[in-house]
């Protein structure tokens, strides 16, 4: 029997443009609800990655984070949808992390940022749920071929169908994928992996959905670059906490782990939010497509 929250997510998703997360296999986007804009066609790149984007006004070793798919956007031009997608720029290379739920909506707010895919590298699949993985097949049909990070737990079918077109690398455990850039161990019954950035200021930790607990994902990225954390940005999800003690009680958590700034997005929740705004002040940070930070580097 479906129970009463199940069914109000359903319905409150109906209502806001998306539809329920499952974790579906690459390859197949979730059903479109939003009215899905043409798109020009982009043309192919080849095998080889391009040069990595460099952005004026900021140094070559900088952190840019640029956030391309959210639940809302910050800007007319962008387009919001249930998931998540950021943009990581640093040391000269970029990365996605996760690839949202659409991959029209992604590749439309790429463009209408002047990102281009053939800068992109590598993406980082933070776990297998279709508002994470459901712009990638777009994304590599426009003729790119990042390298694909993604816990070894994901689907055969998942895997497979990366390898068709792309190099997947499968994790396990910690992995430095660049200088001062570093993945965590994949964890939880949702298995799932967080990216960690080393800056001048501390680390910056990105989670996708943080499902096996935003605390728990802080603590794996200091696993790997111990001491404070600058900044923690993406889904935290405590969207399904009504307890606002729990609530309080996780926020302070991270907080003694020593995050000093955050930028929660996607699934956690309009009441988190407004709870880590208070608790934040000036070091929280709203989230939406086009929101970007630079940090600098090292």
């Amino acid at each position: 029997m479906v129970s009463r929250r199940v069914i109000l997510r359903l319905l409150l998703g109906t209502l806001m443009g998306w539809s329920a997360v499952t974790p579906i296999a690459f390859g197949a986007e979730p059903p479109q609800t939003q009215t899905d804009r043409s798109l020009a066609p982009l043309a192919a790149t080849g095998t080889a990655p391009a040069p990595a984007l460099t952005v004026p006004g900021t140094a070559i070793g900088d952190l840019r984070l640029t956030i391309l798919f959210d639940n809302t956007a910050i800007d007319p031009r962008l387009r919001s949808g249930w998931g998540f997608a950021a943009l990581v720029e640093y040391g000269g290379h970029a990365l996605l992390f996760d690839t949202g739920a659409y991959g029209s909506i992604l590749l439309d707010n790429m463009r209408q940022l002047n990102v281009e895919p053939q800068s992109i590298e590598a993406v980082i699949i933070s776990h297998e749920h279709s508002d994470h993985t459901g712009g990638l097949q777009a994304l590599l049909d426009t003729g790119i071929r990042p390298t694909v990070y993604a816990p070894s737990a994901f689907s055969n079918t998942f895997q497979e169908r990366v390898r068709t077109r792309t190099t997947l690398v499968e994790i396990t455990e910690a992995l430095t994928i660049l200088p001062g850039i570093h993945l965590t161990r994949p964890i939880g019954s949702i298995v799932e992996q967080a990216l960690a950035v080393e800056t001048r200021d501390g680390t910056v930790v990105i989670t996708g959905c943080a499902h096996p607990g935003i605390a728990h994902m802080v603590r794996q990225a200091q696993a790997v670059v111990p001491g404070k954390v600058s900044l923690l940005v993406g889904g935290f999800h405590l969207l399904d906490i009504a307890d606002k003690n729990r609530l309080i009680s996780i926020i302070a958590e991270v907080r003694q782990l020593g995050v000093e700034g955050v930028l929660p997005t996607h699934c956690t929740g309009t009441v988190a939010i407004a709870l880590f705004r208070t608790e934040f002040g000036e070091s929280y940070r709203d989230g939406g497509v086009g929101r970007t930070v630079v940090l600098p580097a090292k």
